[in-house]
């Protein structure tokens, strides 16, 4: 150690080298007796407030102040002194910053405990607490909601789960459940009968209500009871209105709503032979072919023919066009050469008959003319979604029933009023009223598109549609 240095290890001595109190003598200027001894009063006092110093209180025995004893016992204490207050310094900083640390941690854990608790409560408040929003702003939430919901017309007033927007044809016992029945119904028959040609539709009834077909009667001569005698009666929904055809009970009780829940609805005349008809190979090929309107094909040699499509082919399961020459060439698009069908016994598909059931006239029930617009319904491309099945066909007995005189006794009144030509007349009629309708709804409706320009041919009044 260089001599006359003060260096703080010669103050942890229990003597002083003759060297370190030269160097101390030089750091610390000797005081004067006067000041020596007030020196040491107050290191005694402090001394006394820190008993843990291991200095003696008192100087050296037999010491003067200006003595070299004195002089490193004086150091030493103030060295002691000043190493004391720094290690407290130094705990106390620690100890703060222990405690900052520590305080620190436990923040950080209470907010995650908090977001946590967030995360799982707050879902069950919003759901269990009532909102305590104004009237006016839970109306205008509800109709920000609700406002591209399309509830049916009428509907407006009920919750929407109560509403029931569609039926079926099904009966219900009056108490209990309904007989499970080995097939559901997915397709309905539909015919209007009358008391004369019973066996014929008795034959069809027996093959379709088998093929788990829902049946519906038209009654258009008011006989009803003298049905009762066939077994299958009380299976056939019976709907009763004195000389009215398929079409006027079909507008009015074959909403597109009630029968909703069948796939096909057949639409018959009674005077058709089903012989050589099965009902379920029928939906098989139509689904197959995706036939939307179809019919079955009708046996030429026995069959009242109106319409050359609707005659048999041989050479495949379907016919979507015929050919002739002069009228129905390979380019023909237009009916009645392709995408046509007679409705004597049209079949449709739920979709297409909605689009149907729209296109029928109220007045115009013998619906002449509307063969030629059931294109406008067949979902698609009509040369290909309307067809007539040739592997399942009928015979067209043709027999008059509209028309016909109730009694066989004939006044002279009906000698002159021949009904028959009265019932022509007005299907004629009919067939240009709507003609009519049908060109002013396309002039008038500017947003229509007709996918279908080329002008309907006229019809040809070669026979009588009787229903």
């Amino acid at each position: 150690m260089k001599a006359g240095f003060c260096s703080p290890l010669a103050f942890e001595e229990r003597t002083c080298s003759p060297a370190s109190i030269d160097g101390c003598a030089g750091f610390l200027p000797m005081p004067n007796p006067r000041a020596a001894r007030l020196d040491f009063l107050n290191f005694l006092s402090l001394s006394q407030q820190l008993p843990s110093l291991s200095v003696s209180s008192f100087p050296p025995s037999s010491t003067t102040t200006d003595s070299s004893e004195y002089i490193c016992w004086r150091f030493r204490l103030l060295w002691r002194m000043m190493l004391q207050r720094h290690v407290s310094v130094l705990l106390d900083t620690k100890v703060r910053r222990s405690c900052f640390f520590n305080v620190f941690k436990a923040a950080c854990l209470l907010c995650l405990l908090y977001l946590i608790g967030i995360v799982f409560t707050v879902p069950r408040f919003k759901e269990n607490t009532p909102r305590l929003v104004t009237d006016d702003s839970l109306i205008k939430s509800r109709t920000n909601r609700c406002e591209n919901q399309c509830r049916a017309p009428g509907s407006e007033g009920l919750p929407k789960g109560i509403v029931v927007k569609t039926s079926n044809l099904e009966m219900r016992p009056l108490w209990g459940y309904p007989k499970k029945r080995e097939k559901s119904s997915v397709s309905l028959l539909a015919l209007a009968v009358g008391i004369k040609q019973k066996h014929l539709v008795n034959e069809m009834v027996e093959k379709f209500l088998d093929s788990g077909f829902a049946v519906m009667f038209f009654h258009y001569d008011g006989v009803v009871d003298e049905w009762k005698k066939f077994g299958w009666s009380d299976e056939v929904i019976h709907v009763s209105a004195v000389n009215q055809t398929k079409w006027w009970f079909a507008k009015r009780f074959l909403h597109p709503d009630i029968v909703a829940e069948y796939d096909y609805i057949f639409l018959w005349d009674e005077d058709l032979g089903v012989e050589h008809f099965h009902p379920e190979r029928y939906l098989s090929i139509i689904k197959d072919e995706g036939l939307e309107i179809s019919q079955p094909a009708l046996d030429a040699n026995k069959s009242e023919i109106h319409h050359q499509i609707t005659s048999r082919g041989r050479r495949g399961n379907v016919h979507r066009r015929t050919y002739k020459h002069g009228e129905c060439e390979a380019d023909s698009t237009a009916p009645p050469c392709t995408g046509w069908i007679e409705v004597m016994a049209p079949v449709f598909s739920k979709a297409a008959w909605r689009c149907v059931w729209y296109m029928i006239q109220n007045d115009l029930i013998h619906a002449w003319g509307l063969d030629m617009l059931l294109g406008y319904c067949a979902q698609g491309d009509r040369t290909k979604s309307i067809g007539v099945v040739d592997a399942e066909y009928v015979i067209h007995y043709g027999l008059p029933t509209l028309g016909e005189p109730k009694d066989k006794k004939v006044s002279s009144v009906s000698r002159v009023i021949d009904k028959r030509v009265e019932v022509r007349r007005q299907s004629y009629n009919e067939y240009k009223i709507l003609q009519k309708r049908w060109q002013e709804a396309i002039t008038s409706d500017k947003c229509w598109v007709n996918p279908y320009p080329t002008p309907m041919k006229p019809i040809v009044l070669t026979h009588v549609q009787h229903h």
